[in-house]
């Protein structure tokens, strides 16, 4: 809260005393223009966000993005980055088995991408996927992530999943560990020194969040 200054305010153009308070909005009135220019600059740079299926022509951006988490990050322990064939196989395997590969489209480049996969060969974990999730240099901090994964779990749902898992490669990656809490994720417990890689001992961190009716009822 302002209070008028008197004794102490500014003095205009007509020689009277102006306070603080009035002297303020004054130079706000003056900025409004600016800011509002600045505004309409930022929001129209802002380019429409499209989630959809993944295909065979996203191959190379995908291989792209994620040979650089293989050559230089922690998220995966894989040490040879695959190229655009393997990946492709990969693909091919996970959605003829009837899992989503999601990619994340801005102004018609890949910007990150998530599919899940079985937690595990054994029909009894048939319910249980596991979701992987990447994005390319530059698009984190932005809401693509969380894009992503909402999808990925809405479409495992449709899908009749009931639980989903992540493990996420080192206990310091906070990025990953806090996109997975915003979306429903919670700690399931910690795999001390499970990977090697970059010559060092890596955690992997388990989070886990139900899908649909969860564990509430047979499966079906």
């Amino acid at each position: 809260m302002f209070s008028p200054c008197v004794q102490t305010g500014y003095i205009d153009g007509s020689s009277r005393v102006v306070s603080a308070e009035q002297k303020y909005f004054q130079a706000v009135q003056l900025l409004l223009p600016a800011i509002a220019a600045r505004f309409f600059m930022t929001t129209k740079a802002i380019s429409p966000l499209l989630i959809r299926p993944a295909r065979p022509g996203d191959m190379e951006a995908i291989t792209t993005i994620y040979a650089r988490e293989v050559l230089e990050g922690v998220a995966t322990f894989e040490y040879k980055a695959p190229d655009a064939s393997e990946m492709d196989n990969r693909y091919r395997e996970r959605t003829g088995a009837g899992y989503p590969w999601l990619v994340a489209e801005c102004q018609g480049v890949i910007a990150g991408f998530a599919y899940a996969s079985a937690f595990h060969a054994r029909p009894g974990y048939h319910y249980t996927v596991e979701d992987t999730i990447y994005l390319a240099p530059g698009h984190q901090r932005r809401g693509i992530g969380t894009a992503l994964l909402k999808h990925l779990i809405r479409d495992c749902e449709a899908a009749g999943y009931r639980q989903m898992m992540s493990l996420i490669g080192d206990s310091a990656n906070a990025g990953s560990i806090q996109l997975h809490r915003n979306c429903g994720f919670e700690d399931a417990g910690v795999w001390k020194s499970t990977g090697w890689k970059f010559g060092r001992w890596i955690d992997v961190v388990v989070m886990q969040r139900p899908l649909g009716k969860g564990s509430t009822g047979p499966a079906s």
